[in-house]
């Protein structure tokens, strides 16, 4: 008896190493759990702001936890995962909005399949998570959005498209469906 697919909706924000480590658990093992995974690109600081969650990062107890399982964590799934030298700048002071709002406007952009998306995410990850690099301004979207082999016309579109309002709309969306 065939078995039939199932969907997976990921919701992430790439400001969440955590977030990170089940992106790259989940696109390693799709086919071997015979999964479909749907990028859905959200805005974690809407979800903690609506939900009346705290980071960890700002728990002093749950961040010196998560800094000892993430060493862990990544270590086990090889995942080259290394905090910013300036956390709370590259997290809480710049935050990711504009930055997922240009991943929506990847996703936006594809409309059939994910892989654009998934390496667009992947190298913006790298980016924060384990080169210790800026996310935020349109010079680091258009250098990771090179690095997963988009052109610059396609860039060039992206982040136009990324400040517009549907796009603002569909993260927005996107965000609320995470929380509902």
């Amino acid at each position: 008896m065939a078995s039939s697919r199932k969907v997976v909706e990921f919701f992430y924000d790439i400001v969440s190493p955590y977030s990170w480590l089940a992106f790259e658990v989940l696109c390693r093992y799709r086919h071997v759990w015979n999964i479909d995974l749907k990028f859905k690109p959200a805005y974690l600081g809407g979800v903690m702001h609506d939900s009346g969650n705290r980071p960890p990062g700002m728990v002093p107890n749950k961040f010196h936890y998560m800094t000892k399982d993430l060493e862990r964590v990544s270590g086990y799934f090889g995942v080259p995962l290394y905090p910013p030298s300036n956390v709370f700048e590259a997290i809480f002071e710049k935050g990711t909005l504009n930055t997922m709002r240009f991943v929506t406007a990847v996703a936006e952009k594809e409309k059939e399949g994910d892989m654009l998306v998934e390496r667009v995410s992947r190298e913006l990850w790298k980016r924060i998570w384990s080169t210790d690099q800026d996310v935020t301004q349109p010079a680091s979207l258009t250098e990771a959005g090179l690095k997963a082999g988009l052109s610059a016309n396609e860039l060039e579109e992206i982040l136009t498209l990324s400040k517009s309002q549907p796009i603002k709309d569909k993260l927005k969306s996107v965000t609320q469906e995470a929380l509902d």
